[in-house]
């Protein structure tokens, strides 16, 4: 069976932008009344960004159930919600909440992305297909190459290569820069026995400045191809730079682990 892999390219503070007022408050009453429920929202939602980029996640979550209980269709905050639990481990209560932005705005793209490689990263192949799919169909997404990215991923994990490949050059025509699509194409010429240009796509990643982790990746995986070339001095220096790199990340560890080996 394939390794899965997780491709959750999350930003920290994504979703927790400053507030825009929207309609959708919780409380009844006066426009007036509405109006104060609201700009109490967007407070308690400002309040949980600073928390959030500083490293308080826990306060983040508190300001911003406060956020959702006075405007509790605002999609942001479900959004930001999803994120927040997230990088909690939460990930039942952050596919909810990524769902519930969806279902109050289906337009959100960020929203649809998020969730996408929320499934990716669970196996859940079919699913990440379909939001990437439908967001690449979206004429107005930015950044198709995301898109592709996830959804040829998910299409290697489900044994299709062809259709694996076909997605990850396209989305390399959009974006040459992303690392997270030389990533995978490594992967994939490696794993087809390609190793000239897998050895070029893991190249081009660690250019890219990627983090620690996929750099850690990157090297084991070259270290990979030049045992298999006889390569055993090359191999234990891109071991190395794995181990420096990532210390403590899996791939820092399995990179350890097969140098001692090689020794």
């Amino acid at each position: 069976m394939r390794r899965q892999r997780s491709r959750l390219a999350f930003m920290a503070g994504v979703g927790l932008l400053l507030l825009a007022t929207v309609s959708g408050c919780a409380t009844s009453g006066s426009q007036a009344d509405e109006d104060l429920a609201r700009r109490k929202a967007s407070s308690h939602f400002n309040l949980a960004a600073d928390h959030a980029e500083n490293g308080r996640l826990e306060l983040a979550l508190r300001e911003l159930l406060a956020a959702q209980r006075l405007n509790p269709r605002n999609p942001r905050v479900e959004h930001a919600l999803g994120m927040a639990y997230l990088r909690k481990g939460r990930q039942v209560e952050a596919e909810q909440h990524m769902l519930s932005a969806l279902e109050i705005a289906p337009g959100y793209q960020e929203a649809r992305y998020n969730l996408s490689t929320l499934y990716l990263s669970q196996g859940r192949f079919q699913e990440c297909i379909h939001h990437s799919q439908l967001l690449f169909d979206d004429a107005t997404f930015t950044a198709p190459w995301r898109a592709l990215t996830n959804w040829g991923w998910a299409a290697y994990q489900l044994g299709d290569p062809v259709q694996a490949r076909a997605h990850l050059e396209h989305a390399q025509d959009y974006n040459p820069r992303y690392w997270p699509t030389q990533l995978n194409l490594g992967i994939l010429e490696q794993e087809e026995g390609n190793r000239v240009e897998a050895i070029r796509a893991f190249g081009v990643v660690l250019e890219l400045r990627p983090t620690d982790s996929a750099a850690a990746e990157a090297n084991y995986r070259l270290a990979e191809i030049h045992v298999s070339m006889g390569q055993r001095v090359e191999a234990m220096g891109y071991l190395r730079t794995a181990v420096v790199k990532a210390p403590d990340d899996p791939w820092g560890k399995k990179s350890e682990a097969f140098l001692k080996r090689l020794r």
